[in-house]
């Protein structure tokens, strides 16, 4: 089958590629991401799919690059869900208020440290699964109507996307937008769940050395995957605190054994360093003696 793929980026890319390829299938590449953000991170992913895909002699179509319909919705699907929690919040906690955002969630760039927005961070993870579910299949949905749209005009059978190597995206979701594209273009979804093979791309990417990112690619996975990664930090200094409290007698015995040891070091050392120069004087006396 002439299958146009939908590619997100080159690392996901490598192992759907191989196989489809094994499959029969003759492949080209369509790049169709308006997500993405900031626009320096859409062109550096599409770079590094560009740099693999001609070495493996597979052609790669570039989509056009339009975040303002993405804004318009996923991104709005995704804001609303985050202002309801941050309302939500100011509603239980007065107090807070001033320091809550209102409209438009917070640029990723905004977010150096979430550390430094516990609340922030709280808001982010606090979305209701559905509704973030909700955003994705608005953004898979606008990403493969493009893919579809593209392959019936330039004469594809089939449209196919390498979204469901990743065990963080939403499998089904995914496959039910594949299938509802094709069709409504009149073309063939191929679909399949290469999540098996994650490990596998992951292995290969890095031997290869493709720059791999740590988001899934829009502004507020980006909020996502930063509000995660120090919630992990968070609980893992949490732990080490607590355990630190719990052990704390055995921890002062252990230190202050530590101390007595070192003060009873640093004075045999000193009582060593006085006998040499004991014997240091003795040695030079008795040279001078000698020579007299």
């Amino acid at each position: 089958m002439k299958l146009l793929l939908h590619a997100c980026c080159g690392p996901c890319s490598l192992e759907p590629v191989r196989l489809l390829k094994a499959a029969g299938h003759d492949i080209s590449i369509y790049y169709a991401n308006s997500n993405i953000a900031p626009r320096e991170e859409y062109a550096y992913r599409l770079a590094t799919l560009e740099d693999w895909a001609k070495s493996e002699g597979i052609p790669v179509i570039e989509g056009p690059y339009d975040p303002t319909t993405w804004e318009d919705t996923a991104g709005r699907i995704g804001d609303a869900a985050l202002a309801d929690v941050q309302a939500a919040r100011r509603e239980n906690q007065p107090a807070a208020a001033d320091r809550a955002e209102s409209g438009r969630s917070a640029p990723a760039d905004r977010i150096s440290d979430p550390y430094e927005d516990a609340s922030l961070r709280a808001d982010v993870l606090s979305v209701d699964p559905a509704r973030r579910e909700a955003r994705c299949r608005a953004c898979y949905r606008l990403r493969l109507e493009e893919t579809a749209r593209v392959a019936a005009e330039q004469g594809f059978d089939g449209i196919g996307t390498t979204l469901s190597v990743s065990p963080y995206q939403y499998t089904k979701v995914i496959e039910e937008e594949v299938c509802r594209a094709a069709e409504r273009e009149g073309i063939e979804g191929v679909f399949e769940d290469f999540r098996p093979y994650y490990d596998e791309a992951t292995r290969r990417s890095r031997a290869l050395g493709m720059y791999r990112q740590n988001y899934c690619g829009c502004r507020i996975s980006d909020e996502e995957a930063a509000a995660e990664r120090a919630e992990r930090k968070a609980q893992r200094t949490a732990a080490k605190q607590a355990a630190r409290v719990e052990h704390a007698e055995e921890i002062a015995a252990a230190e202050a054994e530590l101390k007595q040891h070192r003060a009873e070091r640093a004075a045999y050392d000193k009582k060593q360093a006085r006998k040499r120069a004991i014997l240091k004087s003795l040695r030079e006396q008795a040279k001078q003696e000698v020579s007299e």
